[in-house]
């Protein structure tokens, strides 16, 4: 199973390639903005490398953010528009979920990621082996308020870490530690081990109806999600049908 996945949620565009959950191939590119114009490029550039063609591609897995508005909307439109045209399935992750799984290890991990204007998107995750249960609800708040939640050992990623670092050392109940400064975006090749098993048993997301997870209410329409449960694994959490809306 040939899966080609794209991450466009943050100036780092990942691409990988991978063939039944082992990664071919993968690419960051460093980019202000993901535009329609580098984007195909690219893909082409990383099947070539694979040795591969889009006509040979089983399906597309791509991260849905949240991030950088124009970006998101281009990589999910290219994604969507392919998979329309080669009549393949798509699935759709959250690239918070993305981030989490690039933490090797169990336990806690945190991801949080730089919204601007002094707020984090933000999640709290429970890692054992290479199973992922979502302990909070996709957040779009303040660095305190994220670490009223969490107590205990608790590794922190995401470009947001750099920006809140001294405020989560000295934040209280918490034993921080965090992840390299090589892990601060979504990589694309762990988005295809995340959806590894969803494509194995067909549980595609419809495409016409995919979209990015967006957490500004103000900027756009805000999606829902079923309540967050602690007990839930991400695999159940990303089957949540996209025309409902997000908490």
């Amino acid at each position: 199973m040939n899966i080609l996945a794209i991450d466009t949620s943050s100036k780092h565009f990942s691409l990988a390639v991978a063939k039944d959950g082992k990664t071919l191939c993968y690419r960051g590119i460093l980019l202000k903005k993901v535009l329609s114009d580098s984007i195909m490029p690219a893909i082409q550039g990383i099947l070539k490398k694979a040795g591969l063609t889009l006509a040979k591609l089983d399906g597309f897995a791509v991260g849905l953010g949240p991030g950088s508005f124009t970006s998101l909307r281009v990589g999910l439109s290219t994604v969507k528009g392919s998979a329309f045209a080669l009549k393949k399935p798509v699935v759709g992750v959250p690239s918070l979920d993305v981030l989490a799984l690039d933490i090797t290890g169990d336990g806690q991990v945190c991801v949080v990621c730089d919204a601007k204007r002094n707020m984090v998107y933000a999640c709290l995750y429970q890692k054992k082996v290479d199973v992922l249960k979502r302990k909070s609800k996709y957040l779009l708040t303040d660095i305190q308020n994220v670490l009223k939640q969490i107590k205990g050992d608790v590794t922190f990623i995401g470009d947001g870490v750099p920006l809140f670092r001294e405020t989560i050392e000295k934040a209280a109940g918490i034993k921080a530690r965090f992840a390299g400064e090589k892990q601060m975006y979504p990589q694309a090749k762990h988005l295809a081990a995340l959806t590894l098993k969803r494509f194995e048993s067909k549980e595609y997301d419809a495409a016409e109806s995919l979209v990015p997870l967006y957490l500004y209410p103000e900027d756009c329409q805000v999606q829902k999600r079923s309540p967050s449960t602690s007990s839930g694994s991400l695999e159940k959490e990303s089957r949540a049908k996209s025309r409902k809306k997000w908490e």
